[in-house]
């Protein structure tokens, strides 16, 4: 059954009020009726089977869906913000490989200037990927900061590493091989630099917070690139841990 993500507000008792891309989605694009199936989820965790009635704007919850686990520790992005709209790539593909926090910051090197209707955007997109990935939760995107404003005011809960590009240090995978297994599979924090790379000093900042550097292999990948395969890695040693 397909599913769509509901705010507290849509829901009042076993009653779901839904917005109007919502009714477009499951009656024009899916072509549902009254009586037919879908699952709502919040968000955060919950999720019902819900029913259209004749009314186009509402819906019947039929049953709740047994909780899955949730994340149950962190995995924060932090990235620079690149050119053009490639941030909505970053979202997308890393809300689908477990993001629970996206932290879009602008670097010494960051090119864009995002207006504030990006961040509504990047909600949307997030929103969107965890439906289509049937991922529970949604990731939590923050409003776009300095970067050494990010690290100062960021949880130094768990495992910080810093990803740079040209450097000889021992690549993330070894770390999170020995690192993730020692620590019990802690949270983990991310940070991917823009086109051309963080500079010495953002570095430097990064490596007094905390931060392990660490390379991602011999080739320069893109700015959209980098998160993606971060969050592979990460993922996919986490899983191998279970």
């Amino acid at each position: 059954m397909q599913r769509i993500t509901i705010s507290a507000e849509q829901h009042q008792g076993s009653s779901l009020t839904l917005a109007a891309e919502q009714i477009h989605y499951l009656l024009r694009v899916l072509r549902l009726r009254a009586g037919d199936r879908f699952i709502a989820q919040d968000g955060a965790g919950q999720q019902w089977i819900a029913a259209l009635t004749d009314q186009p704007d509402q819906a019947q919850i039929i049953e709740a869906i047994a909780a899955q686990s949730l994340p149950s520790v962190p995995l924060r992005l932090i990235a620079a913000l690149p050119k053009g709209n490639s941030f909505d790539q970053v979202v997308r593909q890393t809300t689908e490989l477990g993001a629970t926090h996206i932290y879009p910051v602008l670097s010494d090197r960051t090119l864009l200037k995002p207006s504030d209707s990006k961040l509504r955007r990047w909600q949307r997109i997030a929103q969107e990927a965890a439906e289509q990935s049937e991922r529970v939760t949604v990731p939590e995107i923050f409003a776009p900061t300095d970067f050494r404003q990010c690290l100062t005011d960021m949880d130094s809960e768990g495992l910080r590493y810093l990803c740079a590009a040209r450097t000889d240090r021992l690549h993330l995978l070894a770390h999170l091989q020995t690192h993730l297994v020692s620590a019990h599979s802690p949270a983990v924090t991310v940070a991917i630099g823009p086109e051309g790379g963080w500079t010495p000093d953002e570095i430097t900042v990064a490596s007094a917070q905390g931060y392990e550097v660490v390379s991602l292999g011999a080739a320069v990948l893109r700015a959209v690139t980098a998160p993606i395969t971060a969050l592979t890695l990460i993922t996919a040693a986490r899983e191998l841990l279970i």
